[in-house]
């Protein structure tokens, strides 16, 4: 499998102007590209091929004293633009033919230097390498420090160089690497996701709400007030956004970091994890938006299935809909509501429940009944399970 391993560069003066340079001229290209093939499809005439594209934009632009300055950076960072380019269109036909699963994806939009994020990409083509002495050597660039806090598993395929709203400088390396088994664990865990605490293991461990964007807001108002007070297009509102990017990088580091530990330890202990899928995007347009968007649980959840995958673990997520938090985990019985703030209750069959751990518990009986049933195996799921499979949907869970 693939996997990205970013670190932290410290480019010279010099390197950051070249890296500027380079982020402009891929822009450029792609704004280039974009508008030709929408010119081409307003004046009716055929979708212009990747190979049409590139003498048009590239090869014929460097050519013109318009254009010249884009062979002062390397040709593969023009090329990869375009790349981006033709994999948006792509994405944009299938989402619209059906074939891309998921929300509906928009159509290529023109990139703008205010962007939040500035990259290039350079590939082997680009003969990019890394030095004996641990410096990453770009072409028409440099040799750029690089922080490493490890070493790369593997030759990297590609490299990024990410620019971020702090102005902070990442390279992102694309890796090939072998799955890395861990020896066999005994235990399986079901993992219920929420917002008093961030996670609930059927085991009964809690993990707590970090919530740090919550921790951080203080702060991040005292910068968004004195950006709103300083002048438009000066250099002190320059500063103040800077000042307003750095803490929510902080913040957005901060809660990574979290969620790496976290998913590694759940991994590295359990055989099979089981999930719920849960409406992320439904559930930010409700009036929870921050918190839910502070706890970042689709990253999360995002990292134990990729994790589960290199390290010999089964991961699965069970339906949004399964009623999980009104089903009793002894009897199987379903309460007719379970408001949120319910945390615990009692079932007519005496067991006494915490609203999460019961929840996390019926989250891994469902995984287990519904990965037996996909293996064809002869298994009988719990009672409740049983009933809403038959009623055909698992609507209106709390």
């Amino acid at each position: 499998m693939q996997l990205r391993y970013s670190f932290r560069l410290s480019p010279t003066p010099g390197q950051r102007q070249a890296l500027a340079q380079a982020f402009g001229c891929a822009r450029v290209v792609f704004n280039d590209a974009l508008r030709a093939r929408q010119d081409a499809y307003a004046a009716g005439l055929p979708y212009i091929s990747d190979g049409d594209l590139s003498k048009q934009v590239i090869t014929a632009a460097r050519q013109t004293p318009e254009r010249a300055w884009l062979g002062e950076v390397s040709a593969v960072v023009l090329q990869q633009a375009l790349a981006d380019l033709n994999t948006a269109y792509r994405n944009f036909f299938a989402s619209l033919s059906g074939k891309r699963k998921g929300p509906r994806t928009a159509p290529p939009r023109y990139r703008s230097k205010k962007d939040n994020r500035q990259a290039i990409r350079f590939t082997k083509n680009a003969r990019f390498s890394i030095t004996a002495g641990g410096r990453l050597r770009l072409p028409k660039i440099g040799d750029v420090a690089v922080r490493w806090s490890r070493s790369l598993p593997a030759e990297p395929s590609s490299v990024t160089v990410v620019k971020d709203a702090a102005g902070r400088y990442f390279a992102s390396f694309v890796v090939k690497v072998a799955g890395q088994p861990l020896p066999q664990a005994q235990t399986e865990i079901g993992i219920d996701l929420g917002l008093g605490h961030f996670a609930v293991l059927s085991n009964g461990r809690k993990i707590g709400s970090p919530r740090f964007l919550r921790r951080a807001e203080k702060k991040l108002k005292r910068l968004q007030r004195a950006l709103s007070r300083k002048e438009k297009g000066s250099n002190n509102r320059a500063k103040a956004r800077h000042a307003v990017a750095r803490q929510h990088a902080k913040v957005a580091d901060a809660r990574r970091e979290f969620h790496h530990q976290e998913s590694t330890r759940i991994i590295r202990d359990n055989q099979t994890v089981i999930v719920e899928d849960l409406a992320v995007n439904g559930l930010a347009r409700t009036r929870l938006a921050k918190s839910v968007h502070d706890a970042g649980w689709s990253a999360f959840v995002a990292m134990l299935e990729y994790k589960a995958a290199l390290y010999g673990r089964t991961f699965h997520q069970i339906n949004r809909w399964f009623p999980s938090s009104r089903m009793c985990s002894t009897c199987g019985a379903l309460a007719e509501s379970m408001p949120l703030n319910v945390r615990s209750w009692v079932c007519p069959c005496g067991a006494a429940h915490d609203r999460d751990v019961n929840a996390a518990i019926n989250i891994l009986a469902a995984g287990r009944a519904e990965r037996l049933n996909a293996c064809g195996d002869l298994v009988r799921p719990p009672l409740a399970v049983a009933q809403v499979s038959e009623a055909g949907s698992y609507r209106g869970a709390a």
